[in-house]
């Protein structure tokens, strides 16, 4: 117990963790009460380090996307897109129109898997058990896609430096129109269990309140601070990938307290499946990686009309025709490819927020250096500003909110 400067009332400091529900890791919150209302929070964080950045170092710049893949374990595939995103700027390259599109697709796709976990575990720790058992049905259905699509359920490493990994496996499309039947009535199913629900919105309304002042200030990106009021959105203010020629609007809402948040994600769900079922209509025949040889080795392609697949060409060509080419097929595989020195900044907008990775070269087969911004990390700077003078249980509300992964906050 520690004495205040009124000597009439004394204060507790407690520890909420370093295991916590709602962050999907392990946060440490250190909290000053004063009977049930929090005086001062202290989140304390390190408790998941991964070495993620320093180990991208150490390894090819190909390999790297098997590292940052795990840094947001919810939503990799955002992880994987801006790494290649950077590294293709410093190269000068772009993937080919359809793997822009299929990238595209398993984002929004990976969008909504990680916004299905979030109203499964928030409502869970706020009561609404059904929801927890919804959300995660849900999400299997695009767990099941993403295991066709790149052959696992997380960390794929399927978006490369240039492209894909491969393309879509036959059925993939039809799964996913399947889904895209499915989803949308889904969605309105947890908004009548949950929307007018007394218990939930008690539990939500008017909680974790920040103006958009503050939260500009603390950094604070994504649905957190659509929920304020600001539209920002970086596939809007910043397209990558194309998206600015896709038709689909950026929820906000004024409120900006928790029940805010709910309804922003619930409506990026919608406008994700607006996406998706664009990219399924863009899909044109064509590679999903570049055909520079300096960069790459040849995936299993196309048979031939000689009955033969490009790949058996190819290694019949570099094994009996051309010592060049044996020598380059096999510096690519050990070796890996070289980036030209330079240093580079990309950000998406991952389900989180601002998600971006700052890349630089010294011209070697590897990362010189990666850093990731991750909106996990950053957003928990407003949780001290959000629960300071409510209750403590409103602190599981708060941080549920902000949806924070904690691999993404400790790399």
């Amino acid at each position: 117990m520690a004495a205040t400067s009124d000597a009439t009332r004394e204060t507790m400091i407690i520890n909420m963790g370093p295991q916590h529900p709602s962050t999907h890791g392990v946060l440490r919150l250190v909290l000053e009460l004063d009977g049930e209302y929090v005086v001062s929070c202290r989140p304390v964080l390190g408790y998941l380090h991964t070495g993620i950045e320093k180990n991208t170092e150490y390894r090819t710049w190909q390999q790297g996307v098997t590292f940052v893949t795990r840094a947001d374990y919810l939503s990799s595939l955002f992880n994987e897109l801006a790494y290649c995103l950077a590294v293709e700027r410093l190269l000068g390259i772009e993937a080919p129109p359809r793997a822009q599109v299929i990238r595209v697709m398993v984002n929004e796709l990976n969008r909504i898997a990680s916004h299905l976990v979030w109203i499964a575990t928030t409502s869970l720790e706020l009561g609404a058990v059904s929801m927890m058992l919804f959300g995660f049905r849900e999400r299997e259905n695009i767990l099941a896609i993403f295991e066709m699509v790149t052959g696992l359920r997380m960390n794929h490493a399927y978006i490369r430096i240039g492209g894909l990994r491969m393309d879509l496996p036959d059925g993939a499309e039809e799964r996913i129109r399947g889904f895209l039947g499915l989803m949308p009535g889904r969605i309105g199913e947890y908004e009548n269990l949950l929307t007018g629900n007394p218990i939930w919105r008690q539990r939500n309304a008017g909680v974790g309140y920040l103006p958009t002042e503050e939260l500009l200030a603390l950094g604070v990106t994504g649905p957190v601070l659509r929920a304020a009021g600001l539209a920002h959105d970086l596939r809007k203010r910043a397209p990558y990938c194309g998206y600015e020629t896709y038709e689909f609007d950026v929820p906000t809402r004024e409120e900006s307290d928790c029940f805010a948040r709910y309804q922003v994600r619930m409506e990026e769900m919608r406008q994700s499946l607006r996406i998706v079922e664009q990219c399924l209509e863009r899909l044109e025949p064509g590679p999903v990686m570049i055909e520079d040889p300096k960069l790459r080795w040849p995936a299993e392609l196309s048979v031939g009309p000689d009955g033969i697949g490009n790949s058996e060409r190819y290694v019949k060509h570099i094994m009996e025709e051309s010592m060049e080419a044996l020598i380059n097929h096999f510096k690519i595989v050990t070796q890996g490819i070289r980036v030209p020195a330079g240093e580079v900044y990309q950000a998406v907008e991952s389900p989180r927020g601002e998600l971006g990775h700052y890349v630089v070269s010294n011209g070697g087969n590897r990362p010189y250096r990666t850093h990731i911004r991750g909106p996990s990390f950053v957003n928990l700077q407003a949780i001290p500003k959000m629960i300071e003078g409510g209750l403590i249980a409103d602190v599981i509300a708060c941080v549920a909110s902000l949806d924070p992964v904690m691999g993404d906050a400790d790399r």
